[in-house]
């Protein structure tokens, strides 16, 4: 009989990683789902999908089944996590696997189970639900089984996870919905407001991602971007500087710096001394942004690092805690 296969899911709002255990990462897809609403047919998932982003027909919709880590599309989810699994596992797997998906740490106990039942109906044998911190932390090559303060700022798509974690568990958490999509969705305002130009979440990504900053650079950045111009309503391209992004991103970021204040005006006095020791880890795509250890350091005094791959942090330490829990059994003879 084939070995069962144990996976790991980080089931992002903007993205989904699969992390296989003895493989590691083996996909990471946008989490986006392309259907034509007349037929009720799933024409495309993933990056084919995330293609189609504005850019439909009026009876083919590309959606995203997951706002702010939560999901807002159940049959859509199962769907698209089905294919996935499959597309990760292959089909020949006799044994469902048992698989691990990671959460939010502000969610519900209702969201909890709507995750829970959509990864079953998906195929697993076993569900095991992750919060994303500890998950984050795993990922980024932290003992979270030793008795000591370790400060994770998971910056995701849309939402940020805070927790301070120790022996193993979240001592002190906080999850805010103000992540990476709301720092695009801060460029698209900020564009409309200050050029009168009218552009799409892709461009305002674009953007963030090559001269978008949130704390003065040495040398500013810019580019030039295509849009509508709300005057006239034609096509107008218009230069942005990585100044401009600063301004347009400072109400968001400075909503995640209070945030990690009032994790560290809840720690323990001696988690917080371990803190100031170790530094706070950056994870999650959300912290690729530019000047965001900077903006940290500042405002706490605390040395701010971003972990190794921020990005699949979160999916590899959702697998190795898959794996984390069968050494323990196996510990324990079970």
């Amino acid at each position: 009989m084939a070995a069962s296969t144990d996976i790991g899911i980080d089931l992002g709002t903007a993205s989904i990683l699969v992390y296989v255990k003895g493989k590691g990462v083996v996909l990471k897809e946008p989490s986006v789902v392309a259907f034509d609403r007349d037929s009720n047919k799933i024409k495309a998932i993933g990056s084919e999908a995330r293609e189609m982003l504005g850019r439909t027909p009026g009876n083919i919709v590309a959606v995203r089944p997951l706002r702010q880590g939560v999901i807002s599309d159940y049959t859509v989810t199962e769907k698209m996590m089905r294919y996935f699994i499959r597309k990760a596992v292959g089909r020949h797997n006799l044994r469902k696997p048992i698989i691990s998906v990671c959460v939010p740490s502000g969610v519900t106990e209702v969201e909890k189970k709507a995750v829970e039942d959509a990864t079953f109906q998906a195929g697993a044998r076993d569900v095991k639900i992750i919060e994303e911190p500890i998950a984050a932390a795993i990922g980024a090559g932290i003992d979270i089984a030793k008795p000591c303060g370790n400060m994770i700022v998971d910056i995701g798509g849309g939402t940020t996870d805070i927790a301070i974690i120790s022996l193993g568990g979240t001592v002190v958490s906080t999850s805010i919905k103000i992540a990476g999509d709301d720092f695009d969705e801060a460029i698209v305002r900020y564009m409309r407001k200050k050029h009168n130009l009218l552009i799409g979440e892709r461009t305002a990504e674009i953007i963030k991602m090559k001269v978008g900053t949130c704390y003065p650079l040495p040398e500013p950045l810019t580019m030039d971007i295509r849009g509508r111009n709300l005057v006239t309503g034609l096509p107008k391209t218009v230069s942005v500087s990585s100044e401009e992004t600063e301004e347009a991103l400072k109400e968001s970021t400075m909503q995640i710096v209070e945030a990690v204040h009032s994790v560290l005006e809840k720690t323990p006095p001696e988690l917080a001394a371990d803190v100031a020791d170790r530094g706070i880890v950056l994870t999650g795509g959300g912290s690729l942004l530019r000047g965001l250890e900077e903006l940290l350091e500042s405002h706490t005094g605390i040395n701010t690092m971003t972990a190794e791959d921020p990005m699949t942090c979160v999916a590899i330490g959702t697998g190795r805690y898959v794996e984390f829990l069968s050494e323990r059994r196996e510990r324990r003879g079970e």
